[in-house]
């Protein structure tokens, strides 16, 4: 099972180089072309949180709207925020903390719904030790070194959930891997005691092998992706944009319904570790909704901290309901 994953990581190192450079290309194309006002981009990694995307694609929901939307594969979180920066897409999932810090000098991009949030049995990030390991109570993480990404939302939900734990802030302790193919193997191989992955690939570590601490379901009013738009493109594709949101929501309604209808499609667009493929539950998507102020600032304060961010950002300015789809 182990020489399977290790299998897996490396060729998904791969197929991230591949991404980032096919993206490259397929961005020097587009940044080219003239868009009209029907016509939205999206930079979409290969994970859960994307699928209503293509389930709207499949469904026809974005034709039926008179509106056409390009999603871009991109390797990378750094990639995906490089073509925001450059103007290449309108919008994208990321992360509350991502938004701010986009803002950070003036406003370039506002939050317009949750993408996905904890919910049910499906956390978007487990903290696990290796296979073996004797203990699983959170507290038993203090001192000892976390494998994660440096400075990103993976590093925050961290150590939220160790401090929640009861893991006192000066026992809190992190080890950067940043690559998480290459996390995942360190993990099972035992050559770090623990690490933080998102789902999908926390799940097969868990299959695996790996054992759970614990994971954000513990800290749904912490945890997200979110959809955001480009300030310019909200102003300039205003209707484009309303009815995205709308086809989005159908989508989620879908997924939520019926989610196994959607596997084939989901291991098509999304990257799940091949021991997992069948297992891996297809997870509930919220509905209509944007982080609350409390959770902005909650960020913005482990931000500050990290010395990311300088002074808050305002939350109204970043975060708007004018365009969810009920």
């Amino acid at each position: 099972m182990k020489k399977n994953i290790w299998a897996l990581a490396r060729r998904s190192a791969v197929f991230g180089i591949l991404s980032v450079m096919t993206c490259l290309i397929v961005s020097s194309a587009v940044a080219e072309e003239k868009q009209t006002d029907t016509e939205i981009r999206l930079a979409l990694l290969p994970i859960p949180d994307v699928l209503p995307v293509y389930v709207a694609e499949e469904k026809g929901y974005f034709e039926d709207a008179g509106i056409v939307v390009e999603p871009l594969t991109v390797g990378s979180a750094v990639e995906r925020d490089q073509l925001m920066q450059a103007g290449r897409i309108d919008g994208m999932i990321n992360e509350v903390g991502g938004a701010a810090l986009f803002n950070r000098e003036s406003v370039q991009m506002q939050i317009v719904s949750y993408a996905r949030t904890p919910l049910g049995d499906a956390p978007l990030f487990r903290v696990l030790v290796a296979p073996g390991t004797d203990f699983n109570d959170v507290k038993a993480l203090s001192g000892i070194p976390v494998a994660v990404s440096k400075n990103t939302v993976i590093e925050y939900i961290t150590e939220r959930l160790l401090q929640a734990g009861g893991v006192e802030d000066e026992n809190i302790s992190f080890k950067s891997v940043p690559v998480l193919p290459e996390r995942l193997q360190l993990l099972l191989a035992g050559q770090i005691k623990a690490a933080t992955l998102p789902d999908p690939l926390g799940f097969a570590a868990l299959q695996a092998g790996a054992i759970e601490v614990t994971n954000d379901l513990s800290a749904s009013h912490l945890s997200a992706s979110v959809v955001s738009f480009s300030k310019k493109s909200l102003i300039e594709k205003e209707e484009a944009v309303r009815k995205f949101m709308a086809a989005w929501n159908r989508a989620v309604k879908d997924l939520n319904s019926n989610p196994e209808e959607y596997r084939e499609l989901m291991l098509e667009k999304i990257r799940v570790p091949k021991n997992v493929q069948l297992s891996f539950k297809i997870p509930q998507f919220p509905e209509a909704a944007v982080p609350t102020e409390a959770q902005w600032d909650d960020v913005q304060t482990w931000l500050i901290k990290k010395e990311l961010l300088k002074q808050k950002v305002s939350y109204t300015d970043s975060v708007t309901t004018e365009f969810l789809a009920h």
